[in-house]
């Protein structure tokens, strides 16, 4: 293991990544508000999960997402 990172910058936080955080002393860096390119990988895929994948199906139930999801993910 290579121990506790000094500094970590998620794109969504909770509670308990906030408690871990502060018990652990790491320090959290968020993305700014309107600055997506702080995270242009994240906004990448998004973008390419929206067009190729939610944009052309229609999901009926949990199961037929999880379904779609998976076999678009494997292509």
């Amino acid at each position: 293991m290579r121990g506790i990172p000094a500094w970590r910058r998620p794109d969504f936080t909770g509670r308990a990544l906030d408690e871990w955080a502060y018990t652990t002393g790491v320090e959290i860096h968020f993305i700014r508000p309107c600055k997506p390119t702080q995270n242009a990988y994240i906004e990448s895929f998004n973008g390419k999960f929206r067009d190729q994948c939610l944009n052309e199906h229609c999901f009926l139930d949990p199961k037929d997402a999880r379904d779609k999801l998976e076999a678009w993910r494997v292509d």
